[in-house]
């Protein structure tokens, strides 16, 4: 059983403020495939390396709403999924088999009773996957 998450508090947040970040596992074939059953998405180039290969990848790759789900699990560990007013990413690279991505954020802007946030996902050599924002309400 987890703790109850406590909401962050509107007042004491401060801009630079870090989300706590989210460290995956290194990326696996499994993870491809278990995707491509949860999501629908069972479009080959993300699980068959044949068809990667012949359409000029090295290899399968992530799918970018994985990532992207990635930084809503990180969202909803630091907030409930209630409070989430708005989610803008935009995908800058390819997150390849074997890559370990650490989703993060930090407060950039103090609104009326809510925050902006600067997210990002990124493998260990620091390259950017996923950058974007969202907004956040709090009490």
């Amino acid at each position: 059983m987890t703790a109850p998450r406590t909401m962050p508090d509107w007042a004491t947040l401060q801009v630079g403020d870090p989300l706590p970040p989210l460290q995956l596992e290194p990326l696996t074939r499994l993870t491809l495939a278990l995707y491509c059953g949860a999501s629908g998405d069972h479009n080959p180039i993300h699980v068959d390396s044949d068809f990667a290969r012949s359409a000029g990848m090295p290899d399968v790759f992530a799918h970018g709403m994985l990532s992207a789900a990635w930084l809503a699990r990180m969202l909803t560990g630091w907030v409930p999924q209630s409070a989430i007013r708005s989610l803008d990413l935009r995908f800058t690279a390819i997150t390849q088999v074997g890559e370990r991505i650490c989703c993060t954020g930090r407060v950039v802007d103090k609104l009326d009773r809510a925050v902006r946030v600067q997210l990002q996902t990124a493998n260990a050599d620091g390259v950017v996957k996923i950058s974007g924002e969202a907004v956040i309400a709090l009490p």
